[in-house]
């Protein structure tokens, strides 16, 4: 299972941990995932997606799942979040032909 967000891309970073003496040694930063069930209001149905806490105060601010799927870049996204929205897009348009 790897640790990177399933909506935005994030994945771990590397840095330096600095003792007193400056010494310095390679370290991970890993995201804070956190397995968040959320709800897709054009599909009527739920999606559990490891997404950061930081994804998931986005997804509040822009107004749902289906927004920020539609508004995200592709190389962003998980396998899983591209069909998701592919799923999105043909039902938006679908609601829209009719």
């Amino acid at each position: 299972m790897s640790r990177r967000c399933e909506l935005t891309g994030v994945g771990p970073m590397v840095g330096h941990n600095v003792s007193h003496s400056n010494i310095k040694t390679k370290r991970r930063f890993l995201p804070a995932l956190s397995p968040a069930t959320l709800q897709s209001e054009a599909l009527g149905q739920s999606f559990r997606l490891r997404i950061t806490n930081a994804a998931l105060r986005t997804l509040d601010f822009r107004g749902g799942l289906d927004v920020f799927l539609v508004g995200a870049k592709d190389e962003a996204l998980s396998p899983r979040a591209l069909k998701i929205k592919r799923q999105v897009k043909a039902k938006l348009a679908e609601k829209a032909a009719a």
